[in-house]
Order: C-alpha cells, then sequence, then structure tokens
C-alpha cells in the first residue's frame, strides 16, 4: 500500500484533474499522518507540496479571470465625466467603478483598498480572487490645489489614488486627458507622471532640508506654470532635469 501511495504522490501533475489529484495527495496525506511509521517531518513535505500546487492553480485562475475582465472592460469606454486642473476632462473613480465593477464580479474578482496616511498617503489596491490575491500601491501628497482646506486635500489625494491604483492592478490603460491644454498649447503630462513629479519634488526637498511647499513653489515658477499638472507634456525629461539639479544648487 505504501507503495502505491508513493507511486501516486510521483505522478506528473499533468496527468490528473486537478481536483482529482488534489483530493488524491490529500487522501495520501491523511493516510501518512496515521502511519506511525512516517515521520513528522514526510509529512510536512507533502502538506507544503500540496499547497504550493494548490497556490499555483490558484494564481493560474486569477490570471485567466484578470486577462478575460481586461478583455470585456475594453468592450465599453470609460466616460470622461469630470473636469480637473485648466479644465482637462478626465475619467473619475465612480466613472471607472461603473464599467469596472460588474465585470469583475462576473468573473470572481473584487478589490479593496488600504490607505496610510503620514507625510505622504499611501493606497494600496488589493485586488482578489480565485484564493489568490495582488497588491499595487502608489503614494502621494494631499492635493492642496485651488482653495481646498486639509480634509479636502486628503480627500482628493485618496480617490485619486484609488482610482490609478485600480486602474494599475488590472493594467488598464489610462484614459487620456486630451481636453486639456497647458499654457502656450500642447498636450499636459498624465497624471502618472504629475504623481512621479510630485513624489520628486519631496525627494530633493528632504535632502535639501527644505519645506516641500517652498520647494514646489521655486519649482512651478522655474517652469512658468501655475501646477505640476499644467507642465506640458513635451517638457517632462526637463522638469525631471529640473528637480534633479536643485539637490546639487547652492
Amino acid at each position: 500500500m505504501a507503495a502505491d501511495n508513493t507511486a501516486l504522490a510521483a505522478r506528473p501533475a499533468e496527468q490528473l484533474p486537478a481536483t482529482t489529484e488534489s483530493a488524491a495527495i490529500l487522501s495520501l496525506i491523511e493516510r501518512m499522518a496515521t502511519n506511525p511509521e512516517i515521520s513528522p517531518e514526510r509529512v510536512e513535505r507533502f502538506i507544503a507540496m500540496h499547497d504550493g500546487m494548490e497556490a499555483k492553480r490558484a494564481k493560474l485562475a486569477f490570471s485567466n479571470a484578470i486577462a478575460q475582465a481586461k478583455a470585456k472592460i475594453a468592450e465599453t469606454p470609460i466616460i470622461k465625466n469630470a473636469t480637473g486642473h485648466n479644465d482637462k476632462r478626465y475619467a473619475d473613480f465612480s466613472a471607472y467603478a461603473k464599467v469596472v465593477d460588474p465585470v469583475l464580479a462576473a468573473f470572481g474578482l473584487t478589490y479593496r483598498f488600504r490607505t496610510v496616511q503620514g507625510e505622504r498617503i499611501s493606497v494600496t489596491c488589493i485586488l482578489t480572487g480565485h484564493g489568490h490575491e495582488e497588491e499595487n500601491t502608489l503614494s502621494g501628497p494631499a492635493d492642496a490645489s485651488g482653495s481646498k482646506n486639509a480634509i479636502q486635500a486628503i480627500g482628493s489625494t485618496l480617490t485619486y489614488l484609488q482610482r490609478y491604483t485600480l486602474v494599475q492592478a488590472l493594467g488598464l490603460a489610462a484614459s487620456d486627458d486630451d481636453d486639456g491644454k497647458a499654457m502656450g498649447g500642447g498636450e499636459t503630462i498624465s497624471d502618472e507622471q504629475t504623481i512621479q513629479l510630485d513624489e520628486l519634488l519631496q525627494t530633493t526637498a528632504d535632502k535639501k532640508g527644505v519645506e516641500l511647499e517652498k520647494h514646489r513653489a521655486a519649482f512651478l515658477k522655474y517652469m512658468k506654470v501655475g501646477s505640476v499638472s499644467s507642465i506640458r507634456a513635451k517638457d517632462f525629461k526637463s522638469a525631471v532635469a529640473a528637480i534633479n539639479s536643485t539637490v546639487q544648487a547652492k
């Protein structure tokens, strides 16, 4: 009997249907666990093998569901329903959720958010389904643009980061904000590039030992714009170079 069990466990995974193989291994583990001649270490190895196989199957099922969901989501345009800086049109979180939520549910997927607030706000989108989950995190400063109070600034950043962590978690292409034009004309930088510049401003401000808002104001004055998101797409590399150069500036 022991030899038969060993032979069964040694059969390649592809020779047995997933459920049959899993049940066979579990049955084998149960028999091994009640056999005093078999060491606990060996039982643990079989348990680890079973858990590893189940984790791989869960990840594969998750990946397949994501691929199918993406294809379905692509069939419905996500409407730009809000106006941001410089009258730029964009799709806010509710516009994405209206299209994405029912599709994810149909494919056994769901998402939730975890938030951490310190000097910067971090949002993690946790995408779950079929026994597997993956996380995607973005961080940014509170959005104090316009006449927002402190709470509104935090809320604005939270919804902004929720939108983009979900977009990245699903591997979607974010809608281009092509209705907005920066000063002097031309397409402005994307929201992802805005986040990159904000993070770089924070990093260089820390290195120089200066207040972030003063550092940002000097940068915006140099770039001749009213906000980071107003920077023209063609000037993005120049903006990065300008921020980096301030670390060496006296």
